[in-house]
């Protein structure tokens, strides 16, 4: 479900995207790449208190050292318009 999810969300289906990632964490609550793509989707759509929101809950699920980088980055380019970062990747 969360490759589904990472695809909608290339393909800017953002609305889809989340509702298949909705569903997801019912059933993989603790899994931190969940709610990093939310926060990466949330950021897209300008709704920076959800994103980090679930940047801040990506981060509380303790993801590896990597992705912990990855999701901090996130969160510090959280004002820097998309277009402005290049070819920035949550995973």
């Amino acid at each position: 479900m969360y490759q589904k999810a990472n695809i909608l969300a290339s393909m800017e289906d953002y609305d889809g995207a989340l509702v298949v990632l909705e569903e997801h964490k019912e059933y993989a609550p603790q899994e931190s790449s969940v709610y990093a793509l939310m926060g990466k989707i949330y950021k897209k759509r300008l709704i920076y208190d959800m994103a980090m929101l679930h940047f801040g809950r990506a981060l509380d699920l303790k993801p590896s050292a990597t992705d912990v980088a990855t999701i901090k980055a996130a969160i510090e380019k959280l004002h820097v318009p998309d277009e402005l970062e290049g070819n920035f990747k949550c995973y």
